[in-house]
């Protein structure tokens, strides 16, 4: 498959439905940050997760983007398609593991990693471009939303927030 799904397309493949973010990464505008809001709003269901299962949930849906990502990205016979979002949803999530539950907090945890993931910053450009497959497509959001949660904790430290 070499052209954009549609999604219906989406609704007959589980992993193409969960690399395009539930269908979010099908937006002609911005897919990336369309998967990362509806990445928000999923994330709100976790609030109700203790840490620690939380953080499981997380890792899990990491390790499952390794495959989904690549897998997708083969169907799609292209590195990292802007359509696929599942790495936004996983880098939000770690982004917001541990912020106060405030929309002010969710908005700076949403813009920060957004602006992470756009600018790449180093290391993540060099990762981005340097390492391939499943594993490449997950790894720079990883790094762009742990980077995120570091600056939240920052924030949160000095009262910003």
């Amino acid at each position: 498959m070499t052209v954009n799904p549609s999604f219906i397309d989406l609704l007959k493949s589980p992993i193409m439905l969960l690399a395009f973010g539930f269908g979010s990464g099908l937006s002609r505008v911005a897919p990336g940050t369309m998967g990362t809001l509806m990445a928000a709003v999923l994330w709100i269901l976790f609030l109700q997760l203790t840490t620690l299962v939380y953080l499981a949930v997380v890792l899990f849906c990491a390790l499952l983007g390794i495959y989904v990502c690549g897998e997708a990205a083969k169907r799609m016979n292209q590195h990292d398609h802007a359509g696929i979002v599942w790495d936004e949803f996983v880098g939000l999530w770690i982004a917001l593991a541990t912020i106060p539950a405030d929309w002010h907090a969710i908005v700076v945890g949403i813009v920060l990693f957004r602006l992470f993931d756009i600018v790449k910053p180093w290391p993540i450009k060099w990762i981005d471009r340097n390492v391939h497959g499943g594993f490449g497509i997950m790894i720079d959001d990883v790094i762009a939303g742990l980077a995120t949660l570091c600056c939240i904790q920052l924030i949160v430290l000095y009262g910003w927030l």
